[in-house]
């Protein structure tokens, strides 16, 4: 049985080697192409020919598994085609989104001692428990209405940090705060994790059976669903936060309403906890990000944060996708988000492990920026998951 299997090995390390050949040789070709279009004043890409590739290939079994399997193998082929061919014909261009990044890493601000930052809500909001936790306490807090206000007050000099969420394990992604982050010159500095303990809270005095009403923000009604599904005749009423609605609910004094927020609010607004751990995920944790006016780089920084906007090409993603494999970067994150004005096109986020300081990141970096319509590097922070 082991003579079997080493025979095995053998045909399929000969097989290898003729595909490495293969592979070698079509590459070669590639760069002819590439040679012949720009001679001939061609476009680079041509998206309907690799279409008609990858048709070919799938064309060449009638086993619809591995039509799919030699679909993506051509994928892969014509992304790392496209790659050499923008490395062959773009020359020592690194595009615009690699110059953009390194200009804002060579003004790199140190942090600032006992800054000015600001977060959504009011005190009490799990914003400003991940302020106080991020700044270990050593920073002046204050809240803004809306996510929008934190972005528009740090892009102005008006504080030096805002503190946002930016997504929910139970919920997933803040919509808003990623279309924020795609709007705004603003830079990711650091990330920290609060456990959202949601507790239902109100006036002395009140009691289960005494509640109409009960105020939060939707994502905490949302989080708190099947709670409040025992309680059917209790109205939830969708707030501007967490902490505000306890704010709100205190100052009624109306023993008939209630509030989902933190244990920090109740304390704060001399509120009564009804019942505590009210959300259906005992594990919900709130990722939170630091923005700044500026890039940092602080000590231990591993994880760098980018936005790219794609050309609407065949492959264009496989192709990013494939920058990532060919460097050996673990990418962590993925989230697509509309193009504002432009129907059916994405900005796309991205999160991977890395540090800017890394020359072995310059070439990933390069790539990535000639690949994408546009590049936008966000930040270079520790990872605190």
């Amino acid at each position: 049985m082991e003579d079997c299997l080493a025979a095995l090995r053998q045909e399929v390390d000969r097989l290898d080697d003729q595909i490495a050949e293969l592979f070698l040789k079509r590459m070669e070709m590639t760069g002819r192409i590439g040679a012949c279009k720009e001679e001939l004043g061609l476009p680079l890409m041509d998206p309907r020919r690799e279409l008609e590739v990858l048709r070919s290939a799938a064309a060449e079994t009638l086993d619809e598994g591995r039509k799919l399997e030699l679909a993506h193998l051509f994928e892969t082929v014509l992304a790392l085609s496209r790659r050499d061919l923008r490395r062959r014909v773009g020359g020592n261009d690194p595009g615009p989104g690699y110059s953009r990044c390194r200009r804002a890493e060579a003004a790199a601000r140190q942090p600032v001692e006992r800054p000015r930052v600001v977060y959504q809500g009011v005190a009490g909001a799990y914003s400003e428990m991940a302020s106080l936790r991020f700044f270990e306490e050593d920073c002046r807090c204050q809240g803004l209405p809306t996510f929008e206000e934190v972005f528009q007050t740090v892009a102005q000099g008006g504080a030096d940090y805002g503190v946002v969420p930016i997504e929910n394990s139970s919920t997933g992604a803040i919509r808003q705060v990623y279309e924020l982050l795609g709007r705004y010159e603003c830079y990711i500095v650091g990330e920290n994790t609060v456990k959202v303990e949601h507790c239902l809270m109100a006036p002395h005095g009140a009691t289960l059976d005494t509640i109409t009403h009960v105020y939060s923000h939707e994502q905490g009604l949302f989080q708190c669903e099947p709670f409040l599904a025992r309680h059917p005749g209790w109205v939830g009423v969708a707030h501007g936060d967490t902490a505000g609605s306890a704010q709100y609910v205190a100052q009624t004094g109306d023993i008939t309403k209630a509030a989902i927020c933190s244990s920090r609010a109740a304390e704060l607004y001399g509120l009564e906890i009804l019942a505590r751990g009210v959300n259906y995920n005992s594990n919900n944790t709130t990722r939170f990000v630091v923005v700044s006016p500026v890039m940092e780089l602080r000590e231990g920084a591993d994880k760098i944060s980018a936005v790219l906007s794609l050309p609407d090409e065949v492959g264009s993603l496989h192709e990013v996708l494939t920058i990532f494999a060919v460097h050996g970067l673990n990418l962590v994150k993925l989230e697509s988000r509309p193009l504002p004005g432009r129907s059916w096109e994405y900005l796309f986020f991205l999160e991977f492990d890395g540090s800017l300081a890394d020359p072995a990141m310059d070439g990933a970096l390069q790539e990535l920026s000639q690949a994408s319509a546009e590049m936008r590097v966000l930040g270079n922070f520790k990872s605190n998951l």
